[in-house]
């Protein structure tokens, strides 16, 4: 298979034609799509008419299944999760805040598959932000604040009892299960080398980062919310507009994604999995 690949021409991003999801890939082929997924950080490849067969397969040549804890996979499978909404759904917008996917963990997953199943003709879009170009760009006096810098990470903001999708979310079609175990923290360095790449950029953001290590609420949470701001900033950004039978991976290491709205009075369903962290990531 020959890859023909096309930059989205923002902060990351590429389309990814010539290929055939629905089969094996070698293992060159493998390594051609890692190596560009390294580059563009999001890669989507349309027109694949994929089972939830073919999408396991297609995690598992990435790095295997990462743990996806607080949301029930669907039936008859154990690591495909349904991210649904209802056309007459009225529950606030899952994942609609920035956010790498489970940065609480203790080794957080190297990336995220997404297949589109029934996509809206309108709205909808995921916003990704690419956490390099955040750090390359980043104001001097801004990064010395944060240089050096332990991250406090914690789900308990979303999957906690009393969290956004705890004891009082109601009408949601997501299967999401909260506990008390979104109460546990793990710390990770906000300014951190990529893995597999060793190209610095910034890990996480408010949400899921609740503090840093060794300072007081009073000035982590002004400083969490200033991050949040320069994180976000358009020009480090890509709007990703899905299609029916599309695929999209994307680097959690690299980026903050956020999803977006705009589709009501229409249902929505893709099925997603999760790529294990690299081996020997921290």
């Amino acid at each position: 298979m020959t890859l023909h690949i096309t930059p989205s021409g923002q902060a990351c991003g590429a389309r990814v034609t010539g290929i055939d999801l629905t089969r094996p890939l070698d293992a060159a082929t493998i390594a051609d799509i890692r190596a560009a997924w390294l580059d563009h950080h999001v890669l989507a490849f349309p027109d694949q008419r994929m089972s939830d067969d073919d999408l396991e397969r297609f995690t598992a040549a990435f790095g295997g299944f990462g743990d996806d804890p607080f949301i029930k996979p669907i039936p008859g499978r154990e690591h495909v999760i349904a991210v649904k909404r209802r056309a007459d759904e009225t529950a606030p917008l899952f994942a609609e805040n920035w956010h790498s996917d489970w940065s609480f963990q203790a080794h957080p997953p190297a990336g995220t598959c997404l297949f589109g199943i029934t996509i809206p003709p309108v709205g909808g879009n995921t916003e990704f932000a690419n956490q390099h170009t955040a750090l390359d760009a980043m104001p001097a006096d801004l990064r010395a604040r944060v240089e050096g810098l332990q991250a406090i990470h914690s789900a308990r903001g979303g999957y906690a009892p009393s969290g956004m999708y705890g004891a009082k979310d109601q009408g949601r079609s997501m299967d999401i299960r909260s506990g008390d175990e979104a109460l546990a923290t793990q710390r990770h360095p906000f300014i951190r080398a990529h893995p597999e790449t060793g190209r610095q950029g910034l890990f996480g953001c408010a949400g899921y980062i609740i503090g840093f290590d060794g300072m007081d609420d009073a000035e982590a949470v002004p400083l969490i919310v200033e991050l949040l701001q320069w994180q976000g900033r358009e020009e480090f950004r890509y709007s990703h507009a899905w299609e029916p039978d599309m695929l999209v991976m994307w680097d959690n290491r690299s980026l903050l994604h956020r999803a977006t709205g705009g589709y009501d009075g229409h249902d929505r369903l893709l099925h997603r999995t999760t790529i294990a962290a690299w081996e020997g990531q921290a």
